[in-house]
């Protein structure tokens, strides 16, 4: 038993809502909180839980959940969404023991990290058709990304977690075309503070940060002979194959087409 996933899902409450284990959780919970708040017990307090917080128990940890009345929202409404998983076995054990895992984390909501919490969700569904060993190895990848993702915003290197958010979007959107003002609006700040902010935390602009990210994903894709060079350049987010040429060559100190021939 390497890596059992127990169950996963999505839960969204409107109505007040309580869960406890006071005695201790028989096995893994990851949750990951989407939408509104809650409050969790969390090393030995109630902390109030928001979209992007992450929370990893194991076995044996206390767990208490409360999702009450905000009395911060005008008309007291409540709702909050979250993701969560319970699974247990011995590559997860291994896992969990090779590094600290923080109880709550702040992450940022990562539409890839979400997609595969919904792969494992779907697979759980297929019920008696569900392939175990497809949803271990999903659930091991899941695994690793929230343990990235919790280690790259838990501000090791002195790095806020807005500037951590800008660089995803960042990578996320090199190939496409997208403006300073996009990457600050995306973590809800002026394009002057969001400028400064990235340039003090990572030491380079938005946009020389978004030509190394298409530079490296151009070379990548000069491993496949089937894609012209002008296409990996349109494909890759540089308007014309002049640019990407001069930029290119820049970089590496050669030609694309040379560095292609020269390449295994």
């Amino acid at each position: 038993m390497e890596s059992e996933l127990i169950t996963c899902g999505y839960s969204f409450h409107m109505e007040p809502f309580h869960a406890s284990n006071k005695s201790g959780l028989n096995h893994y919970l990851f949750r990951l909180q989407t939408e509104g708040t809650c409050e969790a017990f969390v090393d030995g307090k109630f902390k109030r839980i928001e979209a992007g917080h992450l929370l990893l128990f194991q076995p044996g940890d206390p767990y208490e959940l409360r999702i009450e009345h905000d009395i911060n929202q005008l008309d007291h409404k409540i709702a909050s969404g979250d993701y969560y998983i319970f699974c247990r076995g011995t590559w997860i054990d291994a896992w969990w023991k090779r590094s600290k895992k923080q109880s709550c984390t702040r992450i940022d909501l990562d539409a890839r990290l979400i997609s595969l919490w919904r792969q494992l969700i779907l697979e759980k569904r297929r019920m008696e058709e569900e392939n175990n060993e497809l949803s271990g190895y999903l659930l091991q990848a899941l695994c690793l990304y929230v343990e990235r993702a919790a280690t790259e915003t838990v501000s090791l290197q002195g790095r806020p977690f807005t500037g951590t958010r800008m660089k995803r979007f960042i990578e996320a959107h090199a190939t496409a075309t997208f403006k300073v003002d996009d990457v600050a609006n995306h973590v809800d700040l002026s394009v002057s503070r969001a400028v400064h902010l990235f340039k003090e935390c990572f030491g380079k602009t938005m946009i020389q940060y978004s030509l190394e990210v298409r530079l490296s994903i151009a070379v990548e894709r000069m491993h496949d002979r089937s894609l012209s060079l002008e296409q990996i350049a349109l494909s890759c987010g540089f308007g014309s194959y002049a640019y990407f040429h001069r930029a290119f060559k820049q970089r590496f100190g050669t030609s694309p087409k040379l560095f292609r021939q020269k390449s295994p």
